[in-house]
């Protein structure tokens, strides 16, 4: 049995270093030709929207990851990711039928009831922006004839994680016992997701097939503030608390005039000005996998970063 890992950012890497870790081989598919480095991981240089190269590589396939990245911003996304997913369904039902399946990453900007807590069957029919991308792909995905299975995220934390509101934006700072600046409040709920869950919980599901065709949620924890989440890492790497500030919605709001990704920001925070809660509670059951306790999580991304400065 093999497996086929689209995009090497942090879901897609642990991905295939989990597979690997198992002893199972896997391809990873970049533009570049980049991703982990294993004795069981194949990088192959490929473009998400060639049909012939992405068929080649999907035949014999149990599961195609699908981690695809894209600059953080709207225009971009509803030109690429909409004809990339389209290309990977195609060449995968192509070549495989309804013998492989397509796990997709996602997130929860789809949901158009975000100040109730998102469940599996919450609704989902955001528009506009970048949530209308993401309820639009849902949807596309589920129209076509090819089997998936969308698993949907908090904000991601954890080893590999670079470009997160806790992440770059955060540790490097607490370790250097400095101040941290959030965006919006720091003090309201928020779901933050540990990549290793997200990958196992992919894995879990394209490997059980009545789980095929749903939307999942990864295993995470109860929500948490962002001043909790610096708490968490300080604590962790054994270092005092940090002092936490908020950067007002209007102040970024305002920097988005002239700035086009504090725009694409700015669009985002009402994730961060009011409590933003996802309920994983189904998928623990249906997968029987819970989420990484919070210390344990944080001790494990401490030491990613501070294994980065070695």
């Amino acid at each position: 049995m093999s497996y086929v890992v689209i995009g090497a950012g942090p879901v897609g890497s642990t991905i295939a270093q989990q597979l690997a870790g198992e002893g199972e081989r896997v391809a990873v598919l970049t533009r570049s030709g980049g991703g982990p480095g294993h004795p069981l991981i194949e990088r192959r240089a490929v473009d998400a929207n060639d049909g012939a190269r992405l068929a080649e590589a999907f035949d014999g396939a149990a599961a195609v990851f699908y981690a695809v990245n894209a600059p953080y911003s709207a225009k971009v996304w509803a030109e690429e990711l909409p004809r990339a997913q389209r290309s990977v369904l195609d060449a995968v039902w192509s070549t495989r039928g309804a013998d492989a399946v397509v796990v997709f990453a996602e997130n929860l900007y789809s949901y158009s009831r975000p100040d109730e807590p998102m469940a599996e069957g919450s609704p989902r029919d955001a528009v506009g922006g970048k949530r209308g991308v993401r309820t639009q792909l849902i949807r596309e995905r589920e129209a076509h004839p090819a089997e998936t299975v969308s698993v949907a995220a908090g904000d991601f934390f954890g080893p590999l994680v670079l470009n997160s509101h806790v992440g770059d934006r955060m540790i490097p700072r607490i370790l250097a016992r400095k101040s941290v600046q959030v965006m919006g409040s720091a003090d309201q709920p928020h779901s933050f997701t540990y990549v290793p869950d997200m990958a196992a919980a992919m894995i879990a599901a394209a490997r059980d097939r009545e789980q095929w065709n749903r939307m999942l949620h990864a295993p995470t924890l109860p929500p948490l503030t962002q001043r909790e989440m610096a708490r968490a890492f300080a604590t962790a790497a054994g270092l005092p608390e940090p002092r936490v500030t908020a950067l007002p919605g209007w102040l970024v709001r305002l920097a988005g005039i002239g700035i086009p990704l504090m725009r694409s920001v700015a669009e985002m925070l009402y994730q961060f000005e009011r409590p933003f809660v996802m309920d994983s509670a189904d998928t623990q059951k249906r997968l029987g996998i819970e989420p990484t306790p919070l210390p344990a999580a944080a001790a494990e991304t401490v030491d990613w970063w501070r294994s980065r400065s070695l």
